[in-house]
């Protein structure tokens, strides 16, 4: 039997009436938000307003304390450790900083999601490894020569790629990117830009990202939405999302005042 063709693609991500609390006080509440299959969707919002906390219910580090979260069509929520370290294997996370080891090498730093495999009884061998290290670095543009060297040697665009290149050390289907160009000089965030729009249409990945920045928006954004006052206040392409009129809206794409909008 043959997949009908007309049959809507399952959403990547779908989150529906999302809330999340601390003490009493919700900073999330009755948050919807879509996905699409190979599209990428930035998420932007005001300082302190929850983008980072949202992110975390996605990749199953925070629990909610209402609505559902669906990734790669399951319902998060419902798995144990096990099976939620195996959906994990499908999803790659690039950390604001880069979150690499700072006692590994950057091989290392690579090669430690192919090695926590073995936790589930999926032994591969170090030469298989030291294979896939060199190709993970060789597709976000980095010598093989970087291998040894420590994280505190490297500048910032290079923890950035060696960054992405752990996050797409198991081949996933899906990307989550919080703030990856923050504390980039402009030259090597459009370096970034480059490179994600490459491996994006080259690995057929989705990618759900977090930003503050008008460039990444512009460079490879499909949709954009704005979470504010703890839900998703709009979403739409990035011409439709710069004419609505909200205060936040307006601050975040004025020429004069954008460079003051801060990250999470």
């Amino acid at each position: 039997m043959t997949a009908d063709r007309d049959q809507p693609l399952q959403p990547v991500v779908e989150v529906a009436d999302l809330g999340a609390r601390i003490d009493k006080r919700w900073l999330l509440r009755g948050l919807d938000l879509r996905l699409e299959q190979g599209e990428t969707l930035a998420v932007i919002g005001t300082s302190g307003g929850g983008k980072s906390l949202m992110l975390r219910h996605l990749i199953g580090l925070s629990e909610p304390d209402e609505g559902t979260v669906d990734v790669l069509g399951i319902r998060i929520s419902h798995l144990d450790r096990v099976q939620m370290r195996q959906l994990g294997r499908r999803w790659g996370v690039l950390f604001q900083q880069g979150a690499l080891f700072s006692a590994l090498p950057v091989f290392d730093n690579i090669a430690f999601p192919m090695r926590e495999l073995r936790r589930d009884g999926l032994d591969m061998p170090e030469s298989m490894i030291a294979d896939l290290v060199s190709l993970k670095l060789a597709a976000v543009g980095l010598d093989p020569e970087v291998g040894p060297q420590m994280p505190d040697a490297l500048s910032g665009g290079m923890i950035k790629r060696v960054a992405l290149a752990r996050a797409l050390a198991l081949d996933p289907e899906l990307l989550f990117l919080d703030e990856p160009t923050a504390g980039l000089d402009p030259a090597s965030a459009t370096d970034f830009h480059r490179l994600y729009k490459h491996l994006h249409k080259d690995m057929g990945l989705s990618g759900l990202i977090v930003t503050h920045d008008r460039a990444t928006l512009a460079s490879v954004a499909d949709r954009v939405a704005v979470l504010d006052e703890g839900r998703i206040l709009t979403v739409g392409t990035l011409d439709e999302v710069r004419h609505v009129s909200h205060p936040f809206i307006e601050r975040f794409f004025d020429a004069d005042t954008a460079a003051g909008v801060q990250e999470d």
